[in-house]
């Protein structure tokens, strides 16, 4: 045995010796390790000791509960650090909202910790079926994550696979198995190194080779630069404590006027301000709208983030996104279909004894889902607001394909933490998924032209204040996961299941390795 296996077996007999609260922060540590291999540290590496340590603890689980606890405080040290960042929206009114962050962190957490829990169960469960552990506990994870993009209006935020986003000749296999099956296969790539034995390191290199034939087949031609028309997206880089203050409001807005008018304009066809940009109902004045007006180019749009309201038969409002022309005239309107709980509405309300977070006295109403918006002299495209962006196979309208995706949003929530960096990565991710360019507007943030290759064109750093200013890149032919979304994942499960069971015909069926049978 050689001195690096020599090593890895040391430590995998320790770690498996762990019991009660050493195992439980085991666990944990292992999760960390996940959360470091995702933006913005890009630690890669760390996913191997992440999901083989994992894979160990589950093969010396000894029952199903134990291997459900020991996913379950994988899932919490996982979560808890890599969406720290909630806090800071609730420290914008901390008087009003600091007591939620332990419920938040620990509460999201754990429920989050469920879904990890559980794969390692099913891992586990089907160990005793023959199917060698490291590739059930990617199935598992497959299913898992999808269950926790889904259940519960759904929360996919970092999703295994966005660690590979630097490297374009692994992350490209997401326009054909989407970000769900990219993540369950670096699930069991990362696991199978738990074997310690040829098999185990065969199938890494061998499903390496695999990604990398399939994501350099030919699917498009590369962009043309410069193609599309020529965008503004302005980043007014507003605190959030600011941002809804009565004295502020004015001044804000003429700082965002301001830029949109800056050196340039006269190249510039359209305007993108973010999310909630207007601070206050756009369509309720005529004599708002006309001014600005003044800021749209001849022939051109404001494409902004605005609150919508109804006040008959009741009083109803939406977070929205309008089109304004020159002339003053909304052209279009899109409101945001997928609400942040407690954030911009309160679920079982009336039984919680909470408030939303969002500013206003009543829970957003949600819109009608995903639509394609087509406008004279643009090219049609898809909004998602803020959070939406999240979801894969539910950004687009697929009997309607719009050529570009618009993600308009307001991170300033999250201050300089690490949300903002997850949240571009989720916007890339949706890029190479449908083969769409996606712009994104972003108020605090990190505004961005991405290209259907989910390669960053222009960007605005986090923190700053200015103007990104990019011709919109081109549209790609539709991916195969843009095509058929999720029903994908059915055959990456049951790829998945399959050659797990022909390893565990070749001795790995117990999830133990050669030297535990002995």
């Amino acid at each position: 045995m050689s001195g690096v296996a020599a090593r890895l077996e040391s430590w995998r007999v320790t770690l498996q010796a762990l019991t009660g609260w050493r195992r439980a922060v085991a666990a944990m540590v292992l999760g960390l390790c996940a959360t470091l291999a995702l933006p913005p540290v890009h630690a890669l590496i760390l996913l191997l000791p992440a999901f083989v340590g994992l894979t160990w603890m589950i093969d010396a689980a000894g029952s199903g509960r134990r291997a459900f606890w020991a996913g379950w405080w994988f899932g919490l040290g996982h979560f808890a650090s890599g969406l720290y960042w909630i806090s800071h929206a609730m420290l914008v009114d901390a008087a009003r909202f600091g007591w939620m962050i332990p419920f938040a962190l620990g509460g999201l957490g754990a429920w989050l910790g469920l879904f990890t829990g559980a794969a390692a169960l099913i891992a586990w469960r089907v160990a005793r079926l023959r199917i060698a552990t490291p590739l059930g506990l990617a199935a598992g994870w497959l299913l898992t994550e999808w269950l926790r993009g889904h259940l519960l209006t759904g929360f996919p935020w970092n999703l295994a696979g966005t660690a590979w986003l630097d490297l374009s000749w692994i992350a490209g296999i997401a326009a054909w198995i989407g970000l769900y099956g990219l993540t369950a296969l670096t699930v069991a790539v990362a696991a199978s190194v738990a074997r310690l034995n040829a098999r185990g390191t065969a199938f890494a290199v061998v499903a390496f080779t695999a990604l990398s034939t399939i994501s350099h087949l030919p699917s498009a031609p590369p962009p043309v630069e410069g193609s599309g028309p020529r965008l503004r997206l302005v980043q007014p880089h507003i605190a959030q404590s600011l941002k809804w203050a009565p004295e502020e409001r004015q001044r804000s807005l003429a700082l965002t006027a301001a830029l949109s008018r800056g050196p340039g304009i006269e190249t510039i066809a359209h305007v993108v301000w973010p999310e909630t940009a207007t601070l206050f109902p756009l369509a309720s004045s005529r004599e708002f709208m006309a001014d600005l007006a003044q800021l749209v180019p001849a022939g051109g749009y404001l494409l902004t983030g605005s609150t919508r309201v109804e006040r008959e038969p009741v009083f109803r409002a939406w977070n929205s996104l309008h089109a304004l022309d020159a002339d003053g005239e909304i052209r279009a309107t899109f409101d945001k279909f997928h609400l942040v709980p407690f954030g911009e509405y309160v679920p079982l309300r009336g039984i919680l004894p909470v408030e939303k977070i969002a500013p206003g006295p009543v829970d957003f109403s949600a819109g009608a889902g995903p639509r394609t918006i087509r406008l004279p002299g643009l090219p049609a495209f898809s909004t998602l607001i803020c959070y939406e962006i999240i979801f894969p196979a539910a950004v687009v309208d697929r009997a309607d394909r719009p050529e570009w995706i618009l993600n308009v949003t307001n991170d300033a929530w999250f201050g300089h933490s690490a949300g903002p960096y997850q949240h571009l990565a989720a916007a890339q991710f949706r890029a190479i998924e449908e083969g769409l360019p996606v712009v994104r507007a972003a108020n605090g943030g990190i505004s961005a032209v991405i290209d259907g290759h989910g390669r960053i064109r222009a960007m605005l750093a986090l923190s700053t204040r200015g103007v990104v200013d990019a011709s919109l890149p081109p549209a790609l032919p539709p991916t195969l996961y843009g095509r058929f979304g999720d029903l994908l994942l059915i055959a990456v499960g049951a790829g998945l299941l399959l050659l797990g069971g022909l390893a565990g015909r070749l001795g790995h069926a117990d999830g133990l390795s050669p030297s535990q049978r002995k």
